[in-house]
């Protein structure tokens, strides 16, 4: 296909002439020598370089460490437009990283496979405070029969007897 103006490439792709004009200012499509567009290789870095439309995510943002850039002294590869489309390619991998990322912690909270730190604590706060209750109530449940005990073996079984059921009564609520 021959080279084309910029216009008529933004009528091939169906954009406006300002969405073109970016795109060659930020280097994801290059023109050739003379100005103008080869519509089948600016397709193709069309394609390659352009991000889709980004969709809403409702995952909370959780903030990361940001990457260490590459060392000045050994650059990998040429930025051939210097207008910094290898910059633009490594954000948005790094981008689509952390949004892979936030995307399975979402579906693991949906799926029952992460709960918020939040719940465990209300949970173990309540579920202690029953244990802790349960222990501090044997005094009344038992000081009748312990003062009406006059055998010492007879006063060590009763306590034993109510301690033991407190503590079973609470691992048989943990594993319920």
């Amino acid at each position: 296909m021959a080279v084309v103006s910029l216009r008529a490439y933004a009528r091939h792709r169906g954009v406006s002439l300002k969405a073109v004009q970016k795109a060659i200012e930020s280097g994801r499509i290059t023109k050739t020598p003379d100005g103008k567009i080869d519509p089948e290789r600016a397709d193709a870095e069309w394609e390659r370089n352009t991000s889709p439309k980004p969709r809403r995510i409702t995952v909370p943002v959780r903030k990361a460490p940001i990457p260490k850039p590459a060392s000045p002294e050994a650059p990998t590869r040429t930025d051939v437009s210097g207008m910094g489309a290898l910059d633009y390619a490594k954000a948005r991998a790094v981008r689509e990283q952390y949004l892979a990322r936030l995307a399975k912690i979402e579906f693991e909270e949906r799926s029952g496979k992460l709960i918020s730190r939040d719940e465990v604590t209300v949970a173990a706060f309540n579920k202690f405070r029953t244990f802790r209750d349960g222990i501090l109530n044997i005094p009344d449940r038992v000081a009748a029969l312990l003062a009406a005990e006059s055998d010492p073996h007879k006063v060590h079984e009763i306590l034993t007897t109510e301690i033991r059921k407190a503590l079973l009564e609470f691992a048989d609520a943990s594993n319920g």
